[in-house]
């Protein structure tokens, strides 16, 4: 377990991280930059650090280079609209599924998780789900390489959890997460279990597999390692690759972008008048004054518009670094920032859930089969 300045590192309660050298340390987290020559088209997350850094991400590279299957793993715990988060994490999978044809993407609903953190019934996460997948296939997931699926339709992860029980102890779990009720220590061997699924005779395992993840995630990455590490013999499993995104700012530039805060976040289902609200009111690195804008310069490190273009909404390097120069030489003043970006997100979410609309009836059949979609 790693303290981030007072505020412990696991899946439930970090809000913010101020020292990600620290946590790289801690975790075994290798730069970004010691693969980023091999990744081919690397994506804005890649190319500006968001993806910081990584896990082995060269075995899933060697798959790559020689055309060999591979598994990219992640998924989403179904409590409510996808928000900017969960849209970095979509876009890499998306990203990595698009590398090589030999590719399957593997996304776990994960109602267990939704019932002991959240206590979201069964039939509640159902329906959100139903729209979280419908955002994924409009972001541009090819369905016919992926396999969707809810963990409460799925009896081999209770199966493989409770076989991984055998080598897991309190002491391990209290060291890892801290303090936490048995529910979300058993949602916690639940996700080993999906992370390790890919890697099963049913899926034509053991492969290497990759899983991309906030860095708030990591607890989850070091138990799975651990794990396989310990079956590796019984069971042939390859110890999974990890790449790891910085955590997302509130609007109200505080912490993490979260559900639990309504105003400090944007989601993909936003109304887009309302989002164009929330980054009028949102928190800029500006000055005070406009004199002192136009004398000193804008602040864009600490500006959550500035956020926005360069974590989601801008793919144009060059748009962006415009941007950031002129925000610190003076010629550009927060409210015409908020004014560009406000009009942008609308136009984007007009857009997106257009055509998330046009998957729900496919989100909700693939939810319903649970089977890999073959052309």
């Amino acid at each position: 377990m790693v303290k981030n300045n007072n505020t412990r590192l696991d899946p439930w309660s970090v809000k913010e991280v101020k020292n990600y050298s620290l946590i790289m340390k801690e975790f075994g987290i290798d730069d970004i930059d010691t693969v980023a020559a091999r990744i081919p088209s690397p994506n804005k997350y890649i190319r500006r650090k968001i993806n910081f850094g990584h896990i082995d991400l060269g075995t899933v590279l060697d798959a790559v280079e020689k055309n060999e299957p591979y598994a990219v793993m992640s998924g989403i715990k179904p409590t409510g609209s996808f928000h900017l988060g969960s849209k970095i994490t979509a876009e890499e999978l998306i990203f990595f599924q698009q590398l090589s044809s030999k590719a399957v993407v593997f996304y776990c609903i994960a109602d267990y998780e939704a019932y002991a953190d959240n206590r979201m019934s069964f039939a509640d996460s159902l329906e959100i789900a139903v729209e979280n997948v419908a955002d994924l296939l409009a972001l541009g997931l090819n369905p016919e390489r992926a396999f969707i699926y809810r963990q409460s339709d799925d009896k081999r992860l209770l199966d493989m959890a409770f076989t991984f029980t055998r080598d897991v102890t309190y002491n391990m779990m209290e060291a890892i997460y801290g303090d936490k009720s048995f529910g979300l220590y058993i949602s916690a061997l639940i996700q080993v279990a999906d992370i390790l699924l890919p890697q099963t005779k049913d899926f034509d395992g053991p492969k290497p597999t990759v899983v991309p993840v906030g860095v708030d995630q990591a607890p989850h990455i070091r138990l799975t390692r651990d794990i396989a590490r310990k079956y590796q013999k019984e069971y042939g499993f390859l110890l999974p690759s990890a790449v790891f995104h910085k955590l997302i700012r509130s609007l109200k530039g505080t912490f993490k972008m979260s559900k639990r805060e309504p105003m400090g976040i944007l989601t993909l289902n936003d109304d887009p008048e309302t989002a164009k609200k929330k980054i009028l009111e949102a928190f800029t690195g500006g000055r005070d004054t406009v004199s002192l804008q136009r004398r000193l310069g804008g602040e864009p490190e600490k500006c959550t518009i500035y956020e926005l273009l360069m974590y989601h909404f801008v793919d144009d390097d060059n748009a962006v670094k415009t941007r950031y120069e002129k925000c610190i030489a003076g010629e550009n003043l927060c409210g015409d920032c908020k004014a560009y970006v406000a009009d942008f997100v609308a136009n984007y979410l007009r857009k997106h859930q257009k055509r998330r609309r046009s998957h729900i009836d496919t989100a909700r059949e693939i939810l319903k089969t649970n089977t890999i979609h073959h052309s």
